[in-house]
């Protein structure tokens, strides 16, 4: 019995039960991270460690022995990974664009003055890039928890991503996507990543898939290149063109 060390929202549940199906037997383990005890930050930045907060407990539980594998959003994984962890598997990936969910049916269409929710510093600074006009507020919470604030008022429109959406049965809730050439994505997005200790591979490298891996090793790379993470805007999006791998890339200014 393989047990997978998660996060505990219904997201990443999800996503380790995707995990968890394509072995022959797995037990979910969820675990709570910083990035989902600490609330009161309006980014993820700001409470620390970088997109550490959503990976650190579970990767220390890996690295004790509590679990055999971890299963994460590629995304988190911008920095540096721990000694004696690697990723052993990145399974096919699913839509790596961002969506909007509101009452818009383009970016352009959003009227200035409209607020504009996310907690993501390369959401906030590519809509400040393309939309100076909207005012970007900070919106904290599960997929679940920011569609009700949505819903409440808190903002006329909130960027979450694609995949996510989609994996928790919620594509009606997308009004439109943002082209990712323009709109970059997170280094990862839409890929989720099966993190193990050094020398036990095998446990899960069947499910990697490789043009996933070829993808996302390249926005990783780049990522690290200019210092990304959470408290750093940067974005990359890699895919196979007529002529091999192409990648798009930003940085914010």
């Amino acid at each position: 019995m393989i047990r997978l060390g998660t996060r505990g929202s219904r997201l990443a549940l999800v996503q380790a039960r995707l995990v968890a199906d394509a072995l022959d037997e797995a037990e979910i383990v969820p675990i709570a991270t910083a990035g989902d005890r600490d609330r009161t930050a309006g980014r993820f930045d700001q409470i620390g460690d970088g997109r550490g907060v959503f990976t650190r407990e579970i990767e220390r539980a890996l690295l004790a022995g509590e679990v055999d594998a971890a299963v994460h959003s590629a995304k988190d994984l911008t920095g540096e990974m721990p000694p004696g962890l690697v990723v052993a598997a990145l399974l096919e990936r699913d839509d790596p664009r961002d969506a909007v969910c509101g009452p818009f049916a383009a970016l352009d269409e959003i009227p200035d003055g409209a607020r504009i929710g996310t907690s993501s510093v390369r959401r906030g600074a590519l809509l400040r890039e393309l939309r100076p006009g909207l005012e970007v507020v900070p919106l904290r919470g599960n997929v679940d928890t920011r569609l009700r604030k949505l819903d409440e008022g808190a903002a006329d429109a909130i960027v979450l991503a694609a995949a996510g959406l989609r994996r928790l049965g919620l594509a009606d809730r997308i009004a439109f996507l943002l082209d990712p050439q323009v709109f970059v994505p997170e280094a990862g997005q839409g890929a989720i990543a099966v993190q193990v200790r050094e020398g036990e591979e095998e446990l899960v490298s069947r499910l990697d898939h490789a043009p996933t891996r070829r993808a996302v090793e390249a926005e990783r790379e780049f990522a690290a290149s200019v210092g990304g993470g959470c408290d750093v805007p940067v974005a990359a999006y890699a895919w196979e063109g007529d002529d091999g791998l192409e990648l798009r890339t930003w940085v914010a200014r």
